[in-house]
């Protein structure tokens, strides 16, 4: 625990990182750095957890496109601080990186791919084929005005 939170605070320290020169012009929300003064949280975290639910066995989508189907495009850092914070009973398995690559740990990086590859999720190399298995959101709305 000790060394996550120590990775989290070295993470928000460096420059061009979440939260890091943007204090004017947002706040944090309950842990996690929300675009504007308003609290968006659970609107956010809630459409990016049913973005996330969607994603079907044997597919796979990137963070930005997670983001953009949850209406939120430009959010793929806080789809990932969703999987960091709240991955129980999420398949965080679904979600990588542009161009089909895992985004985690190397230990983490085999059981996404073992997993992945269960659900019989194509890859070429180190990457998965996202032409065969990427998965196609549903057309949504744009980002929520104020």
């Amino acid at each position: 625990m000790l060394a996550k939170a120590a990775s989290v605070l070295a993470l928000t320290s460096m420059p061009g990182c979440v939260g890091q020169g943007q204090r004017g012009k947002s706040q944090i929300l309950g842990g996690v750095q929300a675009r504007s003064g308003k609290d968006l949280n659970n609107h956010w975290v809630s459409a990016i957890r049913a973005a996330i639910l969607s994603i079907p066995r044997g597919k796979v989508s990137t963070y930005a496109d997670v983001a953009e189907a949850a209406g939120y495009p430009g959010y793929h850092r806080q789809v990932a601080q969703v999987l960091n914070r709240s991955a129980h009973g999420l398949p965080w398995h679904r979600v990588l990186g542009a161009g089909g690559q895992s985004k985690t740990s190397l230990e983490t990086a085999l059981d996404q791919r073992t997993r992945l590859e269960m659900e019989g999720v194509k890859f070429k190399g180190r990457r998965v084929d996202m032409a065969a298995c990427g998965h196609q959101f549903a057309v949504k709305n744009k980002q929520r005005s104020s």
